[in-house]
């Protein structure tokens, strides 16, 4: 018998609510399944278990606040028994709420490389509701998104309670525990800073060459190039990837990397690529897509919050030169990208124009120092002068 606690998805993460349990006592479980949806400040988000077994007690009720840590359910790693009847909740716990009707399910992630097939009122009941359809593969004749699949979004969207945690979150409650993991960061890991301007007229003339061989859907942005450099220059300089626990640096085998996604209605949030190193530009950019609309419609797992070992954050296109970010403990590094801009540079003895962003490094000098941060930007700049082998 082993205890399913409530884990902590960040360092702003106290307290959580479970809004619904996704199984039931006597289901059997297995490592990676979704059992239950826990809202925190951030939002909703789905979170798994990590063992095989019985699922024996459901410890905690729906619309229950426990804090990190609390048991909420127990495992049993023997055979399914028939479930038992219900007992009464001890008297502090509030009884478990009515079950809610059930919905239609969400369409399943459109996989990578799928034309996307959408009918025309589809479209327009999409761009309504501001639901993203890529990601989605329909119920429709060879995969194409119904008006029903979009509606059986917003119904999750609309549903109250804890389906309206899947969708929603409070922007001034996200904003209040950006600011403490923010606070935490500056109050307790000393920056340091650096930055390096890198040409990009190599990696654009790429990006430009492969997209006109592709269709719309299918094509790249300059944001996944940057993503593949970082994961790779990590490889040469491991000393950036990991956590800072215990008074020490633990440094991670594998490289997830914290892609930050601004949501709409403000708040932000950097859910983690898995072994982003492995993965190739199609398979990263489908990757990028797919955790956008997740993270935008509250549909994200709870080790996406958890495993990142260095975040990426871009501007893209919104003017901004420079981002200097302020690292998200118990992380050791951010790096940033601006946006590209035409720049002043010297090509063979002769000054030129070249498009350039400007890559910058916040590293924690507990576990690094500038010596390490540079050759982390210079490995970045390197990778992208030959793109053809991202």
């Amino acid at each position: 018998m082993s205890d399913f606690r409530m884990p902590s998805l960040g360092a702003d993460m106290e307290k959580g609510t479970v809004v619904e349990w996704l199984k039931k006592p006597g289901d059997r479980i297995a490592r990676g399944d979704v059992v239950a949806v826990v809202e925190t400040q951030k939002g909703a988000f789905e979170v798994e278990v990590f063992e095989n077994g019985v699922l024996s007690e459901i410890v905690v009720p729906v619309g229950t606040e426990v804090p990190v840590g609390a048991v909420l359910a127990r495992i049993d790693s023997g055979e399914p028994k028939p479930a038992a009847a219900p007992a009464p909740p001890p008297a502090e716990v509030p009884a478990p709420s009515a079950p809610l009707p059930a919905l239609p399910p969400l369409p399943p992630p459109r996989p990578a490389g799928e034309r996307l097939r959408l009918s025309p009122a589809a479209s327009r009941r999409a761009a309504e509701l501001g639901i993203d359809p890529h990601g989605l593969a329909g119920s429709g004749p060879g995969g194409a998104i119904t008006l029903a699949d979009i509606e059986a979004v917003a119904a999750r969207a609309a549903r109250p309670g804890a389906e309206k945690g899947r969708r929603g979150f409070d922007p001034a409650a996200m904003r209040q525990a950006i600011a403490s993991a923010m606070a935490r960061s500056k109050r307790e890991i000393p920056h340091y800073y650096l930055g390096l301007p890198i040409d990009m007229s190599r990696a654009l003339q790429w990006l430009a060459v492969e997209n006109a061989r592709r269709d719309v859907e299918n094509r790249l942005l300059a944001g996944v190039l940057l993503l593949k450099a970082t994961a790779l220059a990590l490889r040469e300089v491991p000393e950036l990837n990991g956590f800072w626990l215990d008074g020490a640096p633990r440094l991670s085998a594998g490289i997830h990397v914290g892609w930050a996604i601004s949501l709409r209605g403000g708040g932000l949030m950097a859910p983690a690529i898995h072994d982003a190193d492995g993965k190739t530009v199609d398979e990263l950019m489908a990757a990028l897509r797919d955790l956008v609309i997740r993270a935008r419609t509250a549909r994200l797992r709870g080790s996406e919050m958890t495993d990142p070992t260095v975040t990426v954050t871009s501007l893209g296109e919104r003017g901004a030169e420079r981002v200097y970010g302020v690292i998200y403990p118990p992380q050791l590094a951010i790096v940033g990208f601006g946006a590209v801009r035409p720049a002043p540079a010297v090509v063979d003895g002769v000054v030129a124009a070249r498009p350039t962003v400007y890559a910058t490094l916040s590293g924690d000098h507990r576990a690094s120092d500038g010596v390490s941060g540079s050759r982390l930007l210079a490995a970045i700049d390197s990778r992208l002068q030959v793109p053809e082998r991202l």
